[in-house]
């Protein structure tokens, strides 16, 4: 059954937008249904009592699991901040960094250009992740 890849892509940004295990999707690969869960809302839905089974349900990924987190910064600085690389590097290795490169884009007119880099990967990522996993989708 295909799913939507755009809700596929709404359930990965709930599962990316907390720190690990915060927020949780899972997909139902026989009907094609998001179960979503936050520790922090009681307005998620009820997981199924058999959510761990994994020929029938997937865990949606975050951004990390993907390698979508500081790999992808220092991909996009090697592309279009060359210069930048060193700095970011040591950037990375304190908290609050995505802040300071946030700043540094800005600073560097190169923000708009970030966001498409990372939409672009996410989706390249997602998708394959889709395929890995045996997920049909529909567009």
């Amino acid at each position: 059954m295909p799913v939507s890849f755009k809700d596929i892509l709404l359930a990965f940004e709930f599962v990316s937008a907390g720190s690990t295990g915060e927020h949780q999707a899972f997909l139902c690969k026989q009907s094609g249904t998001l179960y979503w869960h936050s520790e922090f809302t009681g307005d998620s839905d009820e997981l199924p009592d058999d959510i761990e089974d994994s020929d029938k349900y997937v865990q949606i990924p975050d951004k990390r699991e993907l390698d979508l987190g500081k790999p992808l910064v220092l991909d996009f600085a090697r592309q279009f901040l060359p210069d930048d690389v060193g700095g970011l590097q040591q950037i990375f290795r304190k908290r609050g960094a995505y802040a300071r490169f946030k700043d540094l884009l800005q600073r560097r007119g190169a923000l708009d250009r970030w966001y498409d880099f990372e939409a672009n990967a996410e989706e390249r990522a997602l998708r394959m992740w889709c395929d890995l996993n045996s997920i049909e989708v529909g567009d």
